[in-house]
């Protein structure tokens, strides 16, 4: 899987900054997650396995077209549960299990517009020096009693000069696939290359990837914790898969 950023495919739909991004996956059997992915779309697997990765960060100015991004409206922070996909063309990408956002409105958007299984909470991102803090419980009509939460906290340590293999498979990932109006779509991204830091995980207590269908997967230690300060994004349109 080539770590190279490649360039837009189409016109810009949407920006935003993905900020102060921690990454943790833990590795699965392909055929554990494979039922969880829209039609045409397989797992992606490294040296046999595929991953579900649990990535709180913060989104910073969401905006369309050319606009200027939003200040209050496009930035929150953000908890999605996703997997690896690539589809009948070779194009690999992510599968969004769910995505937690402490704004309501575009959480309503991307639920309308894209059907992407956003969710309401109430959210947090606090930092202390070199520790990192997030937490989420799920706000919203029916989440359940308790509602899925997570709340994580790791300290970066060293940054990564020279990035494995799986750490470019675990993120540089430049579209998602989705189902849309009934079809698979996948919406290509472009950004820089991440800028990785190895971390230490303080804690993890999240109820979000068993309520995403993957119960049991975080019972044990992630295989890989990885945090980065982010990197700007731009979206082009969906196109069908």
């Amino acid at each position: 899987m080539t770590a190279d950023p490649p360039p837009l495919a189409g016109r810009t739909l949407m920006t935003q900054s993905w900020l102060d991004a921690t990454f943790l996956h833990w590795a699965v059997d392909p055929a554990a997650v494979a039922p969880l992915l829209p039609s045409g779309v397989v797992p992606d697997v490294f040296d046999g396995v595929t991953y579900v990765g649990l990535i709180a960060f913060r989104m910073h100015r969401i905006g369309w077209w050319s606009l200027p991004g939003l200040p209050y409206l496009g930035t929150f922070p953000e908890t999605n549960v996703r997997l690896y996909s690539v589809d009948a063309a070779g194009r690999r990408g992510v599968v969004f299990r769910s995505l937690e956002a402490s704004r309501l409105l575009p959480v309503a958007t991307a639920r309308l517009f894209f059907r992407l299984p956003y969710r309401w909470a109430q959210m947090s991102v606090d930092r202390s020096g070199d520790v990192y803090r997030y937490t989420s419980r799920r706000r919203e009509p029916g989440s359940g009693s308790p509602p899925p939460r997570s709340h994580l906290a790791i300290r970066v340590t060293t940054p990564l000069e020279t990035p494995s293999p799986l750490d470019h498979f675990l993120t540089a990932r430049w579209r998602l696939h989705f189902s849309l109006l009934g079809r698979t779509v996948h919406m290509p991204n472009a950004h820089p290359h991440w800028p990785l830091y190895q971390a230490d995980l303080l804690s993890c207590d999240e109820t979000l990837v068993a309520a995403a269908g993957l119960p049991g997967i975080t019972a044990r230690p992630p295989d890989s914790v990885l945090f980065s300060p982010g990197v700007p994004v731009h979206f082009a349109r969906p196109a069908t898969a």
